[in-house]
């Protein structure tokens, strides 16, 4: 089956804006190395699902007014791909803001139960409902940010700090980060490339 041009119109505006901002450790070797892996196409992925937090939330996250022209077109394109898009939930832990569950949600758009299904990178989406606390989560491969809306993160070597619309930082394999919202629903971009696959 071939990858839906929505799907690839995304990743056209995607990747370029994430390259575009990936400063910080690695990032921009693994965005290149994400870049040029995309190239080729992976097998359909799952089908599509929305859940609560989804309908509450997404709209609201994807009408923000941002100045950098790269980014509106992001979110417009996240707006298009949407229908597509199947959103799960993850467990929690006592790092978890209570309701956690009910409160985010996480959408694969290349990756394991994505819309296209791969095992060499994963590109995804995460919502946050505001006031919600993302637990403390870590796995091997590195990972860079680009982060859509206000909120805050934390990672190895710095307490939590807000990147702000449009920023972007690195994650290293294995290492225990978090992201949580505040008064505004939080929207981030992350791009994992799973270097034992």
């Amino acid at each position: 089956m071939p990858r839906p041009q929505v799907l690839q119109d995304f990743l056209d505006i995607a990747l370029p804006a994430m390259q575009a901002r990936a400063h910080d450790g690695n990032s921009p070797a693994s965005l290149e190395a994400i870049a040029e892996a995309s190239r080729s196409e992976g097998q359909g992925g799952a089908a599509p699902l929305r859940l609560p937090v989804v309908d509450i939330w997404l709209a609201e996250a994807l009408n923000r007014q941002i100045e950098d022209r790269d980014l509106t077109s992001l979110l417009q394109a996240v707006r298009r791909l949407a229908p597509l898009l199947c959103w799960r939930r993850r467990t929690g832990d006592a790092t978890a803001s209570p309701g956690f569950a009910e409160n985010h949600a996480n959408a694969m758009l290349l990756g394991p139960g994505g819309v296209e299904e791969r095992r060499d990178i994963w590109l995804g989406l995460s919502l946050l409902a505001p006031g919600t606390r993302y637990p403390d989560h870590q796995h091997m491969p590195e990972e860079t940010y680009l982060v859509l809306s206000p909120g805050s993160f934390r990672k190895p070597g710095r307490n939590w700090f807000q990147p702000g619309i449009g920023g972007s930082f690195y994650v290293p394999p294995n290492a225990i980060h978090a992201m949580r919202s505040e008064d505004e629903p939080l929207l981030a971009l992350w791009a994992l490339r799973n270097m034992g696959s």
